[in-house]
């Protein structure tokens, strides 16, 4: 991933702090994945066992109980990889190294309050949330996403125009795929022929290419198998991926040969149902706003039953992140969340149909409403 500027991560850092303050949050603690690249441009090659911690005190939090504060951040890591975050994080920070032998719990919890409570990044091993527990028995922590949900839900106009680019490139992918042959080739040849195509269009990670023929379509997560495509199969192709750190993620539902009247029926209610939660993003809307027009377009057709996930889910650094588009959820939609709108109807034994694209709430040319960052075609396109 290209990084930004020192002074973008310093930015979040900054915010961050903000942020863990106003939840009553001693801090946040960043370990080695998504969250380390946000924050420091550094993702961290270290081995998960060896605590690798980014800390980040709350604002206006001060040490306590004899620990040693920090003003700003500093990172835990091994003593064998202090080198490498050296010359590689985009933005530096202050390193604590430990070696092998030393209790790196131990280490972590000199920066931490005895009695504090901190945001830690989902996907930190239970070992080491456990080992700082043990370290300090009085501290309690919480996922960052259900703590601060916000953290990266806002991209700058820097991501989106990244995101924009990666959506651009799975839109070149689709364009190629509909010149391919369906009929007689099996779903797992398909899915390469995507794999293959998103990383010739500027994608360095494919993180999955669903393709799912028939009676496979009726399973959201049907993974790419054996199944040979047939005349007559509506396939649902679902596919995306990193492109310069930022994701895509999209969706069209394709029929080999002449589809019939239920199937463009179905097609036709999901396609309704996709405009409906995009119309949805407005000023003062929720997530669970768009979830639910989505999902009354649906219902009013009689489809209710087999609309069986949430509406969308953000994106950007990783494919599935907050904010999610579902009932319950009441956050309000914000000017650069980036999301994905993406009804669908699975009827088990038949057929399924999906449409997605991915949108920006708010941008700069549509104030009042969304602008997808896909624009390959959502009619039901016939292949051979």
């Amino acid at each position: 991933m290209t990084p930004f500027a020192p002074h973008v991560y310093a930015g979040r850092r900054r915010r961050a702090a903000d942020a863990a303050a106003r939840a009553g949050l001693d801090g946040l603690l960043v370990t080695p994945g998504a969250d380390l690249a946000y924050f420091l441009g550094h993702t961290s090659d270290t081995a998960a066992e060896r605590l690798t911690l980014l800390v980040v005190p709350a604002a206006g939090t001060t040490p306590e109980g004899g620990n040693d504060g920090v003003a700003d951040a500093l990172v835990v890591v091994p003593r064998l990889e202090a080198h490498d975050l050296e010359r590689h994080a985009a933005s530096p920070v202050e390193a604590l190294a430990w070696s092998d032998g030393e209790d790196e719990h131990a280490v972590a919890g000199r920066l931490l309050r005895p009695h504090g409570r901190y945001a830690i990044s989902d996907s930190a091993w239970a070992l080491h949330v456990l080992g700082l527990q043990r370290a300090l028995p009085g501290t309690s922590y919480q996922a960052v996403t259900r703590a601060l949900p916000m953290l990266r839900a806002v991209k700058s106009s820097e991501e989106v125009a990244r995101m924009a680019a990666a959506g651009a490139g799975a839109d070149a992918v689709f364009g190629e795929i509909l010149t391919r042959r369906f009929a007689g080739r099996r779903e797992s040849d398909v899915a390469a022929d995507l794999a293959a195509l998103l990383r010739e269009h500027g994608h360095e990670q494919v993180d999955f290419t669903l393709v799912c023929a028939g009676a496979n379509g009726a399973d959201p997560h049907h993974d790419a198998g054996s199944t040979v495509i047939e005349d007559g199969d509506m396939v649902v192709l679902d596919f995306g991926g990193l492109a310069d750190g930022y994701g895509s993620d999209t969706t069209r539902t394709v029929h080999v040969g002449e589809p019939t009247a239920q199937e463009r029926e179905v097609h036709d209610v999901v396609r309704a149902a996709q405009q409906a939660g995009r119309d949805a993003v407005r000023p003062g809307a929720t997530c669970q706003d768009v979830d639910r027009a989505a999902r009354r377009v649906i219902d009013d057709a009689g489809y209710g039953e087999h609309f069986i996930h949430r509406t969308g889910h953000g994106i950007g650094l990783t494919t599935h992140e907050p904010p999610y588009m579902v009932e319950g959820e009441s956050l309000p939609i914000e000017p650069g969340m980036c999301f994905s709108v993406e009804p669908g109807i699975y009827l088990p034994g038949q057929f399924g149909v999906r449409i997605e694209d991915i949108v920006v709430a708010f941008p700069e040319d549509t104030p009042n409403g969304s602008r997808p960052l896909n624009d390959s075609p959502r009619d039901l396109l016939v292949v051979a």
